[in-house]
């Protein structure tokens, strides 16, 4: 590839990290709002764990379709497409007085947001070297995380000063502006790529390929890991680390949002040093395993530590932030199962299981912490949260029993292959 085009596919990929800033932003606000919702609309956390997990279900809902539009059409037009059905749900959440009309709203969002990291991912796959990829998408969700940086103190500090919807407000015209961008920009793949030369496929064919995708072998054990990690590390961080820090700790809401900044920036560490990890030690199943393993020892450390004080809570929460990023290598290594022919209803595949696991898990951390009576002032106990911690902690250690049976792809094995198809 030449330096232009290299230049090129870099400045592509840059646009659509930022425009991902939007949606980790609206994904990630509730775990800073989320008692002003439970307090404003009079909901308890059976309602505000179903409210947050519609984004991930909208989200997931759409990974399937649109990896067909991805291999049909091209990410250019479905993601800015798509865009535009996450700027009317944002607006739809921003505006609605009630809790049904906030429910559609953050459905719409999970489902026009939800082709950002798939159609991303596709992108450098056919603009950038196999051993690139891993590298490329951590600084795409490095980036993305500036959203989640902007849902924690930021947010916390804006609802104070001028209401969560104004707050709001803002970001929906930022999404607007995003889609522009990505129709301007993005381009499907460099010149001579065979995408641009494909002969479109019949709806059979696509049926056939998405028949394949799922057939593999090799894809129930990724499925499962896949399913199961961000699904636990996002609860914490995306919904319950901030009401599990007032309320048991007594934090402020900003003191709360500090924590969480601190923890996104902690993510944003770990997508550099996750990135390039899997060249550097030629591994990524074992990398995947390493990083999962120390989330659900941390998750086990607050189920079992009765009172634990307030540096360990803390350190708690900044560390899953930290070894969250590992997910990217489950992703990573489940890319590397599937012909570029099929990349976009395999990386589809992968990517459903990932939100439709945060969205149930979300669901039904609700339903644990509601479970338990709440407190004299409403709020949820010590116990309910070591008892949901504990739990996450063990879907952790089944989802590793069986992603440990998944073959290794090593980066040096598709270093290999690529050369000899080269001739």
């Amino acid at each position: 590839m030449s330096p232009a085009l290299r230049r090129q596919g870099l400045a592509i990929v840059a646009t659509l990290a930022i425009a991902y800033v939007a949606s980790h932003f609206f994904r990630a606000a509730n775990v800073t709002i989320g008692l002003d919702l439970m307090r404003d609309l009079h909901i308890g956390p059976e309602a505000l764990g179903a409210l947050t997990g519609a984004f991930f279900f909208g989200f997931s809902a759409m990974q399937i379709p649109c990896g067909f539009f991805f291999d049909r059409f091209g990410p250019r037009r479905t993601v800015s497409g798509m865009l535009l059905l996450a700027v009317a749900g944002a607006a739809l959440f921003t505006l609605a007085p009630s809790w049904p009309l906030l429910l559609t709203g953050r459905a719409l969002m999970g489902a026009g947001f939800g082709v950002m990291l798939i159609g991303t991912m596709v992108v450098i796959s056919r603009w950038f070297p196999p051993d690139r990829f891993s590298t490329l998408a951590g600084m795409v969700l490095s980036i993305g995380l500036v959203g989640n940086l902007l849902a924690t103190t930021p947010l916390a500090w804006g609802t104070e000063q001028i209401g969560w919807r104004s707050v709001f407000a803002m970001v929906v015209a930022f999404s607007a502006v995003a889609a522009l961008a990505v129709w301007l920009i993005v381009r499907d793949a460099p010149p001579g790529h065979p995408f641009l030369e494909r002969k479109a496929e019949s709806p059979a064919e696509m049926l056939r390929g998405l028949g394949e995708v799922l057939r593999n072998p090799a894809l129930p054990f990724i499925l499962t890991l896949n399913f199961c990690n961000y699904a636990c590390t996002f609860t914490v961080q995306g919904l319950w680390g901030g009401p599990f820090l007032r309320e048991v700790h007594g934090l402020s809401r900003i003191e709360s949002g500090n924590v969480l900044l601190v923890a996104v920036i902690a993510y944003q560490c770990g997508m550099l040093v996750f990135g390039p990890m899997d060249r550097l030690l030629d591994t990524r199943k074992w990398i995947a395993i390493a990083g999962t393993s120390m989330i659900a020892a941390i998750l086990g450390t607050l189920a079992l530590w009765e009172h634990p004080p307030l540096w360990l809570a803390i350190g708690a929460i900044i560390g899953i932030g930290f070894l969250s990023a590992s997910s990217t290598m489950v992703m990573t290594h489940g890319r590397g199962i599937f012909p570029d022919r099929l990349l976009g209803r395999g990386m589809a595949t992968m990517n459903t299981s990932v939100m439709l696991g945060v969205a149930c898990m979300q669901t039904l951390s609700g339903i644990i912490l509601g479970a338990f009576t709440p407190l004299a002032d409403g709020a949820r106990s010590e116990t309910a949260y070591r008892t949901l911690f504990g739990f996450m902690c063990g879907v952790l250690l089944v989802a590793l029993s069986v992603y440990s049976r998944a073959a290794d792809i090593k980066p040096s094995d598709e270093v290999r292959a690529r050369q000899a198809a080269r001739g």
